[in-house]
């Protein structure tokens, strides 16, 4: 039983590139309330944070950038080659991210929990657990996968890799064992398998608005079923631009959420929506041109950020095509600001921004909730 009373929780781990994120957003279309310990590790040391001054304390002003901020691929290099510096390091983390992680859960409406964090069975976090599950990869597609999105070199790759206890020991100990080997469809097929299994625990659908009476927009969550009238649509409303295939909407549920505003149960537009590190971006909005815009943009932002909500985002980015910014009437009445990355003030909302933004954006930002984890005690 967790330790968290009401709460069903999934412990998820594997070694690097082996697509734990890609689960742990499987779980969440699911129904799931999710959490990355190991992104909540990196806000635990950035400037302002309370685990800051202690690594700059113990480590030294070297792994500072210019802005002050702690160069974590610098850090890392130091760590990952001096197991006692890694334990200090832990040392100072780990009791952080466990109190942010039991503030989320408390605070978390959903009944099912679900914990990321690559280190999980060597840390406290294990013992919360109700169950723990393991993504397994081979070698061979780890190395690729290192090398194609995060630009290591091979030799790079291997050592990150080889540095991890082997993958058998996660096996071992893991309850389920999800093989991330193939496509996008059969790592959901996994997933969705051992779902059913736990969540007779609760009521776990995912959250849609009312249905709608004839000729009124409604906002439903879309699932990997929705994949052909996704790609449809955005096909057809980026005049060709994009051409997608239902398979390239599938691979895309590995990264983000879509929203899809029905009428009269026609899909009429959609959001792609994903939460990382309790920032909600929103990095997509397609809306048919035959609908009432100014309502179609306050029924689908207003449904993006009660998802935010119940996942207690900080706060929500929009990055918005041109056409769609100069509604400023309607971003004005929903509170949004236009900003820049650089004049975001939060250094998660900044990298954020950073990490997000398509080409040729603008960029709005409301703030969700005044409390921040993990901020300055």
């Amino acid at each position: 039983m967790s330790n968290w009373p009401g709460k069903y929780v999934i412990g998820l781990t594997g070694n690097i590139a082996t697509g734990k994120s890609i689960v742990r957003r499987m779980l969440e279309h699911l129904g799931a309330y999710t959490i990355d310990a190991d992104a909540l590790s990196h806000r635990a040391i950035a400037k302002g944070a309370p685990g800051y001054q202690p690594v700059v304390g113990t480590f030294g002003k070297f792994i500072l950038n210019l802005s002050g901020e702690i160069n974590r691929a610098k850090l890392g290099r130091l760590v990952f080659n001096d197991p006692e510096a890694l334990k200090d390091l832990e040392a100072i983390v780990h009791p952080l991210v466990e109190h942010a992680v039991d503030l989320m859960v408390l605070g978390a409406t959903q009944r099912i929990i679900v914990i990321e964090a690559i280190k999980l069975l060597e840390g406290k976090l294990v013992t919360g657990c109700d169950t723990v599950w393991t993504t397994y990869a081979p070698e061979s597609v780890q190395k690729a996968r290192l090398m194609q999105k995060r630009g290591m070199s091979e030799q790079e790759a291997v050592q990150r890799i080889q540095a991890q206890p082997p993958q058998e020991v996660k096996m071992a100990a893991a309850n389920v064992v999800i093989q991330n080997t193939g496509t996008f469809e059969d790592t959901w097929k996994q997933v969705v398998k051992a779902w059913k299994v736990i969540s007779s625990v609760a009521d776990t659908s995912p959250a849609t608005v009312r249905k709608a009476r004839a000729g009124e927009l409604a906002v439903q969550r879309g699932l990997p079923r929705d994949s052909a009238n996704i790609a449809a649509l955005i096909t057809r409303l980026s005049g060709g631009r994009r051409m997608l295939l239902p398979e390239d909407v599938m691979a895309a549920f590995g990264d983000k959420a879509f929203l899809l505003l029905m009428a009269d149960k026609q899909l009429v537009g959609l959001a792609g929506w994903q939460v990382e590190n309790l920032v909600a971006r929103t990095t997509e909005l397609y809306l048919d041109p035959g609908i009432p815009i100014p309502q179609a943009l306050k029924t689908l932002v207003i449904e993006v950020e009660r998802a935010s909500q119940d996942l207690q985002c900080e706060a929500s980015l929009l990055f918005l095509p041109p056409q769609l910014a100069t509604q400023e009437d309607v971003w004005k009445e929903m509170g949004y600001t236009r900003r820049t990355p650089q004049t975001l003030g939060v250094q998660a909302w900044q990298d954020a921004a950073l990490e997000s933004q398509p080409s040729n954006t603008i960029l709005l930002l409301k703030q969700l909730r005044q409390d921040r984890v993990l901020r300055p005690i």
